[in-house]
């Protein structure tokens, strides 16, 4: 909960995608517990109308992820502008709702890039002054997507089960280095992303809804609360972990 996590104050985050959705509500959780948080994106606009709302608790940075070879330099960027980054959240992510049997080759592997190999490249950029100082904090944001099969969202679903094995590898390697790695799975929850998977395609939404225990989808502040404990010391000894914060979806009947 907001306010609550005193351990944060102070601390250095980053969060990919934080300037909408998932990502501005985790980032402004962490502004609300007196960290320092930079967020990422490619809209300027967009970013510049999320670092407001940060007040003085919020810096932006636009940059594309996808470019993947820059990304050594945006890491030695954040680290002249802030200092050593304490907790990273990897939460930039890219949909596409097709057919899996038109789904082109580009299409796919424009999303494994942005989803997962671009997650890894930045992942491993921000966590080397971590292995140096021998503490840091990661943590992934997959989907409900990589458990269950979902039609006509392929390419997410695979690059989110990447991502979910990584945590685990990285979370192995890493623990010696005093690194803890974990990973939130959101269920469906009422952002821009799953409204427009949604809203047209009401049959969808009546199963979604049927399906979660709770009986409604989340919101991103249920995310973001998520985030908060996984970043502090209240979750010490958890590592290599993958949270639903789905209502009970992915167990529901």
């Amino acid at each position: 909960m907001a306010g609550m996590y005193r351990d944060l104050r102070g601390k250095n985050i980053l969060v990919t995608g934080g300037a909408s959705g998932l990502g501005f509500a985790i980032a402004k959780a962490f502004a609300a517990n007196d960290a320092n948080v930079v967020i990422v994106g490619r809209d300027k606009k967009r970013l510049d109308l999320a670092r407001n709302e940060l007040h003085d608790m919020g810096k932006q940075v636009a940059f594309d992820l996808n470019e993947i070879d820059r990304l050594p330099e945006l890491a030695r960027q954040i680290a002249e502008s802030v200092g050593v980054i304490d907790v990273l959240v990897n939460n930039a992510g890219i949909n596409l709702k097709k057919e899996a049997s038109e789904v082109s080759n580009r299409e796919y592997e424009d999303i494994i890039r942005t989803n997962q190999t671009a997650v890894f490249a930045l992942t491993r950029e921000i966590a080397k002054p971590m292995i140096a100082r021998g503490a840091g904090n990661i943590i992934m944001i997959s989907s409900m997507a990589s458990r269950y099969g979902i039609p006509k969202v392929v390419g997410y679903a695979a690059s989110k089960a990447a991502v979910e094995g990584m945590t685990r590898a990285l979370a192995v390697e890493w623990a010696p280095h005093g690194i803890r790695v974990n990973c939130i799975a959101p269920g469906f929850i009422a952002t821009a992303m799953s409204s427009k998977a949604l809203d047209d395609d009401p049959e969808r939404r009546g199963r979604v809804i049927a399906r979660t225990p709770l009986g409604k989808l989340g919101e991103p502040s249920d995310v973001a609360n998520a985030a908060l404990f996984l970043a502090s010391t209240q979750s010490r000894y958890i590592t290599g972990i993958v949270l639903p914060v789905d209502g009970g979806n992915s167990i529901g009947f």
